[in-house]
Order: C-alpha cells, then sequence, then structure tokens
C-alpha cells in the first residue's frame, strides 16, 4: 500500500517524538493499536455475516 523505507520510518518517528514527546508515545500507540483490533474484528464480523447470508440465500432479501 504504502511504500514506505526504513529511512523514511525513522524520520516518520523522530518526528513524533518530536511533536508528541517520550510520555506520550506509549498511550498513542496503544490507542492505534486497539483501534485497529476493533476495526479488524468489525470487519470479520460483517465478512462473516455478508458469507452466511450467502450460503443462506438470504442475499439483499429481509428475513
Amino acid at each position: 500500500m504504502f511504500n514506505v523505507g526504513f529511512s523514511e520510518a525513522l524520520v516518520i518517528c523522530i518526528v513524533a517524538l518530536v511533536v508528541f514527546g517520550p510520555k506520550k508515545l506509549p498511550e498513542i500507540g496503544r490507542a492505534l493499536g486497539r483501534g485497529l483490533r476493533e476495526f479488524r474484528k468489525a470487519a470479520s464480523d460483517v465478512m462473516e455475516g455478508a458469507e452466511e447470508d450467502t450460503k443462506d440465500g438470504t442475499q439483499g432479501k429481509d428475513r
């Protein structure tokens, strides 16, 4: 998706460290991790629901 090499990632990390400070970075990382985890879980639930609807033949129909 994004073609980010080591040097670009290092610059991004240094800028984040300067902007947010060393005390806030772990909190921001945890919050981003939780957000990504919730997003993946929700996307997985939607995909499973769509697969079940397709198997049941109820795609696009009211139950």
